[in-house]
């Protein structure tokens, strides 16, 4: 079956490298995220494989997605609805001619040219940020902020996803800045209860469209 991006809004929750992602993403698909991103900077490729097989597989059964962080090949071989791409990696229609023009390619912009840019190459969504302060990664740049978001949503037709230090506190005013979703490592990952924080955020994005 041919992945499609899930309906506005929606949670995608990125694995945090302080923990097991399998035991993240079975806690952060009970509380209904529609995407899993797979992502760990530092573990070998196998171990990356045999993750992604237990994701996607976690995923399909919860109706949601499990996109892979940066490696094509693993997307590839665990079968998985996509990968996510930074400026610095694989090209777009390099990635796009290994993938098939069937699963989900996702870009990372921190700018309003490098949005237009993947959506010109051909991207099917943008992680667009850092919008807020965040320390679940490293920048050299400032926080983008809500107005240069609603300035994307608007430019671009493709989805946006926002990141960047949200939570539930403020993760309503991006889906009304236009974002079709959020993107969260921490509020969820570093949560009490993940499974709980997840249906929390989820119910505060949701809250935005009434």
């Amino acid at each position: 079956m041919t992945p499609v991006m899930p309906s506005s809004p929606f949670l995608c929750v990125i694995t945090d490298e302080a923990f097991c992602p399998l035991s993240l993403a079975k806690q952060a698909l009970k509380g209904g995220a529609a995407i899993i991103q797979l992502r760990h900077k530092h573990a070998s490729g196998n171990q990356l494989f045999l993750w992604a097989v237990e994701i996607c597989k976690l995923c399909h059964e919860h109706h949601a997605l499990c996109i892979i962080n940066d490696r094509v090949d693993i997307a590839m071989a665990s079968k998985a609805d996509g990968v996510h791409l930074g400026q610095q990696d694989m090209p777009i229609a390099a990635a796009r001619q290994l993938l098939g023009e069937h699963r989900i390619i996702g870009i990372s912009a921190s700018s309003l040219h490098e949005a237009m840019q993947a959506e010109n190459d051909g991207a099917d969504y943008i992680g667009f940020g850092h919008i807020f302060p965040t320390s679940s990664k490293e920048k050299d740049y400032s926080p983008l902020g809500p107005e240069t978001l609603r300035q994307a949503t608007a430019l671009l037709s493709l989805p946006i996803i926002a990141i960047g230090g949200i939570n539930h506190e403020n993760a309503a005013s991006l889906i009304s800045c236009g974002a079709s979703g959020v993107a969260v490592i921490s509020a969820i990952s570093r949560a009490q209860d993940p499974a709980l924080a997840t249906q929390k955020l989820l119910s505060s994005i949701n809250r935005s469209r009434s």
